[in-house]
Order: C-alpha cells, then structure tokens, then sequence
C-alpha cells in the first residue's frame, strides 16, 4: 500500500479541504494538527483536533458525498494521501482492511455519540474539563511527562470545541484558576493538577 500513498505538507492555518468540496483523498496525519470545524455566518464548531496516527476524509470518500466541514492545519503538518481509486482497490484487495475501517468509523461516530450527549446533558464547566483532559491525553507520547501539562489554544479556540461562547470558557477558566487547578496566559493553559481534574469528572 506505500507506493500508492502521497505525502502532503501543511503550513500553519493552510486549508486541506473546505465543506461542499469533491472529496476524492482520504489523509493519514503523520504529525501535527488538522481542526476539523463547520461555520454557519458567524459562528463557528470545532467538531474535532485531530494529530498524528488518526485519519480524515473517510466519510466524502466513501460515500461520494461533497466534504461536509472544513479542515485547517493549526500548526506545520505531514499527512499521507490516498486517493479515491486506489482506496477503494485496496479494499478489495485486503481481507483486513475492511474490519480495520469499520472499526475507526465506529469509534468516530461513538465519539460524536459522546459529544451530543456532553452538550445535552453536561453544563459548561464539565464540558470544559472533560475536554481539557481529552485534550492532554490525546497528545503524543513523548510530551506527556511534563509535571505541568501545557496547551497551546486560546479560550476562542476552546469555546469552538466545547460549543459556547469565548466568555462562557473565559468565564469557566477563572473558576478553574481560583481552586489552583490551572493558570492561563495567552493561548495557552498550563494544567498544574491534572489528577483532580480528572476526580471532578467522576
């Protein structure tokens, strides 16, 4: 399968793909950060950060379908592409490959299960913390040591993934500040008890 994939570099706030656009190529991010968000007018969703290991595209490929939201790069970013043709050959050709992606489409549509549930259910400061936590687990191995764990994203980044306003998540951060949980600074939050931040999602 390595000779029929393409790599592909991303700068920082370069667009992979915009929603309504022919989608023809499934990626495979090799490191970095695509924002996957919709816009309707003003306002903005952040449906998913997604880093190196994980997969986009996989729905417009399959389906036929016009891509159905946009994918920026956050920051200098590798991915693979694959065309529609030979991804759908290489199905054919591989009895693993099927059971491989029907597993990572059902992990996705779990996790956009979890989501809708989370803003039904979940007021704003849990929302928020559970996905500072997702957050800090989903980075990659090597920088998970850090006695502090830091983000890089501002509040409007934040208020984009959680679903509400900037004030909302500015207004959330401060409580967090006052119990000594986290500290902030501009586009940027450093976690200093990660431990009790998870207790509080119990």
């Amino acid at each position: 399968m390595s000779q029929l994939l393409r790599l592909q570099t991303l700068h920082k706030g370069e667009v992979l793909f915009r929603r309504g656009d022919e989608g023809t190529t499934l990626y495979m991010i090799l490191s970095g950060q695509i924002k996957i968000s919709v816009s309707r007018r003003t306002n903005q969703m952040t449906l998913a950060i997604l880093g190196g290991g994980e997969f986009l595209g996989e729905m417009a490929l399959l389906d036929g379908h016009p891509r159905s939201a946009d994918a920026i790069a956050l920051e200098e970013s590798f991915l693979y592409a694959l065309n529609r043709k030979d991804f759908l050959s290489f199905l054919k050709t591989s009895e693993h490959a099927i059971p491989a992606v029907l597993s990572a489409l059902s992990m996705r549509l779990r996790k956009t299960d979890n989501q809708l549930t989370e803003m039904c259910f979940l007021n704003v400061p849990a929302r928020l913390e559970k996905k500072l936590v997702e957050l800090i687990e989903s980075r990659p191995a090597d920088v998970k040591d850090d006695s502090d764990h830091v983000l890089t994203i501002s509040q409007n980044e934040l208020g984009h993934l959680v679903g509400v306003s900037r004030e909302s998540i500015n207004k959330a951060l401060k409580s967090l500040r006052k119990k000594g949980i986290l500290s902030t600074s501009r586009n940027t939050i450093r976690i200093h008890k990660l431990d009790l931040l998870k207790q509080r999602l119990r």
